[in-house]
């Protein structure tokens, strides 16, 4: 693990010079947080996090100076990196200028982000509503397709996370909607295309997607087309595996959604902006949905930000009917000028094509070699700079290398794998019996080989579980 020298000091990819705080203020850090933060997700007596004093490009530092290659952006949300120069400078700068504003007020900023965010979604969706968060962004577009089509169902698929709010988290497929699973009585769930685990017995993904979308259809016929107003799914499913669409499945799910009047609700919040090489997840498939949400990338996370793209069709619903919804901070100031300012980064630098690149060049190479040589490795899959290791003991069962929703003894293997990843200096994202690889976009080539050969040496570890 690489660490910062005695003086405490570390040195930007810039030059610049920063000091750390004293390793001992981590003493009142662990306090604070142990004494009066309450942490999601999780049992409280049972956590110890980690204390963060700095953060630059794709790395940050714990307040002993020991560095990590964040290869998770945070939560696949720091698309940019720890403090990028525009974005901070943007935020300073409108702060001195407006620091907030209602959103029912014209703000220059909030309208050019809208306006540049149109430019780059799909043809005919030219409105764009802001909130404060991706969950929000799903609350909010579920509840225009609901106005729009006077019906109340929404499907969902089994593997997918929508958030954590009322409805939000109905849609949710994992584990994490079990406990929260009465909020919404309009939701209905469905299989998506995966083929390494198949629910449709398909041995190629021409026969996964067919059958992916005849279970879909006949879901939608079994609930009553009329009954359904939307089908949200994730452009490529995120935390529950980085599942990428087979060719012509959302192209099939768009005509699905044609043939029986119903809304097709791209969630966006992971993959739109740069995650796999393009503005919009979507531009990389074959389809176009009726509401695009997004959040994360837009800004990564500088400030909290989401959002619904809105097609014409359903922005015309409420020309003369008011949409019934808001939030006292949408589209604030602060957070739009970051999302500006991302915009002007991603065309200054070509994030877009270096994504595409390091994806096909570096990250997929590798990763495909990491398989012929680790026991443990059942399948990899991904896009861009977004990547999913499946972890198994054994290759020829696919047993995974812990059960589902393992937790305590039962997820010591990837427990282990972690550790291993952490101590190399790379802070690893893990899900289940998955890896992610998910770095910040403006990695260097060099961090990412690097990280890269930690995660191989830690794949090791992994290795030592299996049959």
């Amino acid at each position: 693990m690489s660490t910062l020298t005695d003086t405490a000091r570390l040195t930007d990819r810039h030059g610049a010079v920063h000091a750390l705080p004293a390793s001992e203020a981590e003493v009142q850090v662990r306090a604070d947080d142990r004494a009066h933060v309450f942490h999601s997700w999780s049992a409280q007596a049972l956590i110890d996090p980690v204390p963060v004093a700095a953060g630059e490009g794709s790395t940050f530092w714990d307040y002993q100076g020991n560095a990590y290659l964040d290869f998770s952006s945070q939560l696949v949300n720091l698309n940019l990196g720890h403090q990028q120069p525009d974005l901070v400078a943007a935020i300073q700068q409108q702060a001195g200028r407006l620091a907030t504003i209602q959103p029912s007020i014209a703000n220059d900023v909030r309208g050019e982000l809208a306006r540049l965010i149109a430019e780059v979604a799909p043809e005919g969706m030219e409105k764009v509503f802001f909130t404060n968060g991706g969950a929000d962004a799903n609350e909010y577009a579920v509840r225009m397709a609901r106005t729009a089509t006077g019906r109340r169902k929404v499907l969902s698929m089994y593997r997918s996370y929508h958030g954590s709010t009322a409805t939000a988290i109905s849609l949710t497929g994992d584990p994490r909607r079990w406990a929260n699973d009465s909020v919404d009585n309009g939701t209905v769930r469905f299989f998506g295309p995966y083929l390494y685990r198949t629910a449709f017995h398909s041995t190629t993904l021409a026969e996964e997607s067919q059958r992916a979308l005849e279970h879909l259809e006949q879901t939608i016929q079994l609930e009553g087309p009329n009954t359904i107003a939307a089908i949200i799914i994730e452009t490529v499913v995120g935390t529950n595996g980085v599942l990428v669409p087979p060719p012509g499945y959302l192209q099939g799910v768009r005509d699905l959604c044609d043939r029986y009047g119903i809304v097709y609700i791209a969630d966006e919040v992971m993959v739109g902006f740069g995650r796999l090489g393009e503005w919009f997840g979507i531009d990389a498939f074959d389809a176009k949905p009726d509401l695009i949400t997004f959040a994360k990338g837009v800004n990564s996370g500088y400030v909290p930000l989401g959002g619904v793209v809105i097609s014409d069709r359903i922005a015309a619903a409420f020309d003369k009917v008011s949409f019934a919804g808001g939030l006292t901070y949408s589209g604030h100031p602060l957070a739009c000028a970051a999302g500006v300012a991302t915009f002007e980064v991603f065309r200054r630098d070509g994030i877009l094509e270096r994504v595409r690149d390091l994806g096909a060049r570096i990250v997929e190479p590798t990763l495909r070699a990491w398989s012929e040589k680790h026991p443990s490795i059942g399948e990899v899959r991904g896009q861009g700079l977004f990547w999913a290791v499946e972890l198994v003991r054994s290759k020829e069962t696919r047993e995974p290398l812990v059960p589902f929703n393992a937790a305590g003894a039962d997820a010591a293997p990837m427990g282990a794998f972690a550790a291993a990843a952490k101590k190399g200096g790379v802070w690893p994202f893990t899900h289940f019996n998955r890896m992610h690889v998910a770095p910040p976009l403006v990695i260097t080539e060099d961090e990412l080989v690097r990280g890269l050969a930690v995660l191989d040496e830690a794949l090791d570890v992994a290795d030592s579980y299996t049959d």
